[in-house]
Formats: C-alpha cells, structure tokens, sequence
C-alpha cells in the first residue's frame, strides 16, 4: 500500500470484499483477526508536524486508536498509549513502532470505566512525559443487540461510561494542565447521525460526545484550547468482531457506503494529525467525518 501522499483510486484503496465471519472474546485484539487492520504501520509518513508535542491516547492498542497514536510519533509527538490490561500484547506492538519512529512510547493500561483508573492516566502522561498537550479519546465500547429488551443496565452503564464519563473525567483532570495551543480530539461515529436498531445504548453515547464537545469549545477557545471531534463510519477494526456487529454482518461490513467498502485504521490517523497539529489553528467545535460518503447533517 501507498503512503498517504500518493495518488490512488480511493474505491480500490482497502479491501473491498468484506470480512470473514469471526467472533472474538472480550474488547478483541487485532493480531486475532482474520484479516488484520492497517492502521499505517507500513505507510504512514511523517513530516514533523508535531514535533516536541505529548500525547495521551485512550485505547491505543489497536483500531483507530493505534492509527492515531503511530501517526502522532511519526509527526514527533511522545505518546501515553492506554490499553486495557488484557490488550497488553497489541499495546506492546503499538509501543515498539512508537519508539521505532524515535519517540517515547508509555504504556498505561486502565480501564476507563474506573473514574480513578481514568482520571489516573493524565498524570502518568504528566509525570512520564513531562506536560500533555494532545489528548486523543478513542477508547469505546459497543455491544450489538437486537432488542432493548436484551440491553442490560449493566451494559448500558458501561457503554455510557467507558464512551462519555471516561471522557469527561480525562478532561477535567487535564484542564489544569494544558497549555494554550492544546488540542482535544474526541471520537463520535456516523452512528450519531445514522443510528443502527441494535446500537441504541452506542449511538447514544456518540451524539453526546458531538455535544459535549460543541459545548466544551466554546468554553476552551478564549484559553486557547481547541476541542474537536472525528466522526468515523464503518471501520474494521477488532470491535467489529468482538460483539460490535453480528458475526453474519461481517462479509458485508462496509459495503452501505458510497464508496462501497469499510475504512481501514490508516486512513484516519492524517485525521487526527490535523486536529492535533497547528493546521488546524482556527478549527474548533468541530465534528469531522470520516465515512466513506454517508451523508451527515
């Protein structure tokens, strides 16, 4: 695969004929896959457009986490990498390209559904790296099930917690710490705006995090702080597969969009890259999408 700057077919760019059926255990790794994701190990190209920038990404192990947190180093940003405990093994791979990229790599498992354990990871970006200026809240939790009925409160409150309250508890306990000039990229989906039937507790939270942050840029900007969203629609990634779609959905995961196939990981790091860098100086309380074509308000 090309790097980002060469000129492609966009339609033909990532695989276009769906994904095996497959179920994984858990939150789901990504050397489990079959078929993995890109996330720009091979592709992605620096220019130092972050150089001297630190970072906290949340759920950096795999998916558009890890596409976000290799991009960053490659710019020349230190990056904190959140995992959850049991994802060690993917962070590990994340945290081996960071430092080949010549940056500091911190691993810092947690499970973001623990306000402790949450508002945790700010200082260990703090005493690790010696500032933060970039926070990147990609974590998320998404369960597929057809009926309400079936949603557990137990399940609705995860969601709601690991996908909103990790969020706002990792931004409240940085604010102190954030120079002007800082960056918060925040993580809502196409299903803010396209919600699917078996999504409901997801959707939900993604809508609230647009919100959210709408709100919360207009709060920052005076201090020189921008907040802002991506929007992703259908990526793969190891969510898919582990209770984020049905399993028999996979072989055509993607294929609703315009562009007729699912994103890949890689093609979403330029986009927080952008969000986090200087170019993007007068954008704020902004929600960035990134779905193939699916039309959003």
């Amino acid at each position: 695969m090309a790097d980002q700057y060469t000129f492609t077919d966009p339609t033909t760019q990532y695989r276009t004929e769906g994904f095996p059926e497959q179920q994984q255990d858990g939150t789901g790794l990504d050397e489990d896959l079959q078929v993995t994701a890109d996330h720009g190990e091979q592709t992605y190209r620096g220019t130092g457009r972050l150089t001297g920038r630190k970072a906290l990404v949340t759920g950096a192990d795999s998916g558009i986490g890890r596409a976000a947190a290799i991009a960053f180093a490659r710019e020349g940003a230190d990056v904190v990498l959140n995992h959850l405990p049991e994802e060690q093994a993917d962070a590990e791979d994340v945290a081996a390209l960071v430092e080949a990229a010549g940056q500091k790599a911190v691993l810092a498992p947690a499970d973001l559904s623990d306000e402790t354990a949450a508002r945790a990871l700010v200082h260990t970006t703090l005493d690790a790296l010696g500032g933060i200026d970039i926070i990147a809240n990609v974590a998320g939790k998404q369960v597929y099930v057809d009926d309400l009925a079936d949603v557990t409160t137990a399940q609705f409150d995860a969601t709601f917690k690991v996908n909103v309250y990790a969020m706002f508890w990792i931004i409240q306990e940085a604010l102190p710490h954030l120079p002007a000039g800082a960056t918060i990229i925040n993580t809502s989906s196409i299903q803010a705006y396209q919600p699917s039937p078996g999504l409901v507790d997801y959707a939900t939270t993604k809508a609230a995090i647009n919100t959210m942050s709408k709100a919360l840029a207009q709060q920052l900007a005076p201090k020189g702080i921008r907040v802002n969203v991506v929007a992703p629609g259908p990526f793969w990634t190891p969510l898919q597969a582990s209770g984020g779609q049905p399993t028999d959905a996979l072989p055509e995961f993607g294929s609703e969009t315009p562009m007729g196939r699912a994103g890949q990981p890689a093609e979403l790091g330029p986009v927080y890259v952008f969000l986090a860098s200087q170019e993007s100086s007068y954008v704020t309380g902004e929600t960035l999408n990134v779905n193939g074509g699916m039309p959003t308000p």
